[in-house]
This record gives structure tokens, C-alpha cells and sequence, in this order.
């Protein structure tokens, strides 16, 4: 099968993980969040650039699989500008594919590269890996909204 869905290690995941565009210290970052997959070792620090509700830039700092670098890079590519709450849908929509809740091509087209991890459920050992990311960023922005309320 020459199907990138089906292969995990595709052109799009290797590009992220050996050349991620997104893997740098944001320092006018308005939120941070800390996120470790303890299985494997791998561990990120997501930065995010809040302005209003809309995420204006983010970058990641960590080191781990090239699984969850790349996994990293593609969403943050994704979330920059977009809201807290798109962030949050696409979170969603995320997980669900992974979770093999949501499967239809339609439903899943505003992924785009994230696609490349559509089939990680059958490497159950890699999925905590392809979606630690995805669960950081759900925390830091769950914190961004109640920050936002406080105010």
C-alpha cells in the first residue's frame, strides 16, 4: 500500500520530526503548558500567543519519539491563528479520529497533515505518543478560558 494514510512513517511525519518549523522558545508566549508521556519518555512545553481568544503564534520546546515531535509540529501549524475554541474542535476532532470515533473523510478534512496519524490505533504501543500534544494543548487552553473568566 503507497497510501500515506497507512504509513506511519510517511514523508509528512519524518519532514516535521527531522525540520519542525515550530520547535523553538515563543518568549512573548501568553501561556505555557507542560505535557510528558511517561511511558516513553517523551516531553513537551507548549507556548501559545494569545491575543484575545485567537492564538496568534505558538512553538513547542521538548525532546522525545518522532512520533510525538512531528505530532507537535503538525498541530501547532494547525491552531495558529484560529480561537481557543477551533483549537479545541480540532482537539476534539483529533482524538476522535484516533479513538476511531469520527472516520469520515468530510469530518476529518480541517486536520490536513494530521491526517498522517489517522491509523495509529493499530499501533496501540505509539497512540499516547501521537496524541500528547493534542491533550497539552487541551489543558492550556481549558486554562486559558477560565483565566479569561477570572479576569
Amino acid at each position: 500500500m503507497t497510501d500515506e494514510r497507512f504509513n506511519l512513517y510517511s514523508e509528512t511525519l519524518t519532514e516535521h520530526n527531522l525540520h519542525p518549523g515550530n520547535k523553538f522558545a515563543l518568549d512573548d508566549a501568553t501561556a505555557h503548558q507542560h505535557g510528558v508521556n511517561p511511558s516513553c519518555g517523551d516531553n513537551i512545553t507548549l507556548h501559545v500567543k494569545l491575543d484575545g481568544d485567537v492564538i496568534t503564534d505558538a512553538a513547542f520546546e521538548g525532546s522525545g519519539c518522532a512520533i510525538s515531535q512531528a505530532s507537535t509540529d503538525i498541530m501547532i501549524d494547525l491552531i495558529v491563528d484560529h480561537t481557543v475554541e477551533e483549537a479545541k474542535s480540532l482537539c476534539q476532532l483529533f482524538l476522535g479520529m484516533i479513538t476511531g470515533d469520527v472516520t469520515s473523510d468530510e469530518e476529518l478534512a480541517p486536520l490536513d497533515e494530521a491526517l498522517t496519524f489517522r491509523n495509529i490505533r493499530r499501533m496501540p504501543a505509539r497512540v499516547k505518543c501521537a496524541v500528547l500534544p493534542w491533550h497539552t494543548l487541551e489543558v492550556l487552553m481549558d486554562k486559558a478560558v477560565e483565566e479569561a473568566r477570572g479576569q
